[in-house]
């Protein structure tokens, strides 16, 4: 068992998958004091993600909720659920939205009225939602984090040939030794989002929950993969890129709790601005170009190759997925200047839905049984059959 292991190790780290013809791990070994990656490095982004986990509780709790106070941010009071066996095993076994058929059924089963189990099922949902402050508190702790990410990696390439003209990224390759920042620089990025995988069962859950979790493992796949193979200067291109438009996302969503509707617009169509010209021109057109196109006019297509850049397809196809819902939002809010929600947020229900519903009814059914002291004509014969 243990000779198969050893074999298939030396299978998969052979130099012909990951590097171009003649060149391999033997090139990384530090020497001359030149400091290379080194595959072990990637443990400490470990402790930096628990770093993480801990520093956002510390920064919720002092900054964050005393900030949403003062920008006036507070949660509407809920009604909670009666606790009733037969509704509470339905909700999690079976659906959160019942049919109508399944109301009826459930009405008879539970000895409630119809309108008291849809007013259940909704107040038992409102329960799981995420409140305002709580959102408040996630957006405050990325913004931060992306804003400050930001600035820490445009000071790490801002001096660096490769920012200017992307194919010194492949100069020298791989025999390119690590600098202090790019080291750090990957550590906390590789850190921070290893921290948010981790907590994904408690952060708020959007709509495109299961894309997130995609990116996440891609992002967290792609930065590994190419600290293990030098792919550093390529790497921290891609970070700076994501992180431009990051923090401009979570602003907008800080000032949207906040209910700061002008302010809230402000940021977020400065965030779509931004996001479509780094993600789906910058990212594609410039960094993607130089890590796919022009390689091939130096090296033999490998392995490695293809899985880095299959990685960046994946972080691009989900670029266009968000691009959409970021175009949807900045239709909405335009023409009549309404304040943008997130099309990925999961909104409460009003406590007065039923209570609009059955009032419109009882409109209805007034207007059905008298018109001018006649009963209404049958309005079917003008529908085309």
């Amino acid at each position: 068992m243990l000779s198969t292991l050893s074999r298939l190790r030396e299978l998969l780290w052979q130099d012909w998958l990951w590097f171009p013809e003649g060149l391999g791990w033997a090139d990384l070994q530090d020497h001359d004091g030149k400091v290379f990656p080194k595959m072990g490095d990637l443990w400490f982004t470990l402790p930096v993600a628990l770093c993480f986990l801990l520093l956002r509780q510390v920064f919720e709790r002092t900054v964050a909720t005393p900030m949403a106070s003062l920008l006036g941010v507070k949660d509407k009071h809920r009604v909670s659920a009666t606790p009733n066996p037969t509704l509470e095993a339905y909700f999690r076994r079976t659906s959160k939205h019942p049919q109508q058929s399944c109301i009826e059924s459930l009405s008879k089963q539970s000895g409630y009225s119809v309108r008291q189990v849809q007013r259940w099922f909704r107040r038992r949902r409102n329960q799981d939602r995420p409140s305002k402050v709580k959102k408040f508190q996630e957006a405050s702790w990325r913004f931060t984090f992306y804003l400050l990410a930001f600035f820490a990696g445009l000071w790490a390439l801002i001096d660096k040939p490769w920012f200017y003209d992307m194919k010194e990224m492949w100069n020298g390759f791989p025999k390119m030794p690590l600098l202090p920042s790019q080291y750090w620089y990957y550590m906390l990025e590789l850190g921070f989002y290893v921290s948010l995988l981790l907590s994904v069962a408690t952060d708020v859950k959007r709509k495109d929950f299961k894309e997130q979790i995609v990116h996440h493992v891609a992002t967290i796949l792609l930065i590994s993969f190419s600290w293990l193979v030098n792919y550093i200067r390529a790497g921290t291109l891609i970070m700076l890129v994501h992180d431009t438009s990051d923090s401009l996302m979570e602003s907008a969503k800080i000032f949207n709790y906040a209910g700061w509707r002008r302010t809230c617009n402000l940021f977020f169509t400065t965030f779509a601005a931004v996001f479509i010209v780094t993600r789906l021109v910058i990212l594609p057109f410039w960094i993607i170009h130089t890590t796919w196109v022009y390689p091939l006019t130096l090296y033999p297509p490998f392995f490695g190759f293809y899985f880095f850049n299959g990685l960046l397809v994946v972080l691009q196809c989900l670029h266009v997925f968000w691009a959409i819902l970021i175009l949807r939002m900045v239709v909405k809010f335009l023409p009549g200047n309404h304040i943008v929600a997130d099309e990925r947020s999961d909104h409460e229900e009003s406590e007065t839905e039923d209570e609009d519903v059955d009032h419109a009814r009882k409109e209805m059914s007034k207007n059905g049984h008298a018109q001018n002291g006649h009963t209404p004509l049958n309005n079917n014969h003008g529908k085309m059959e």
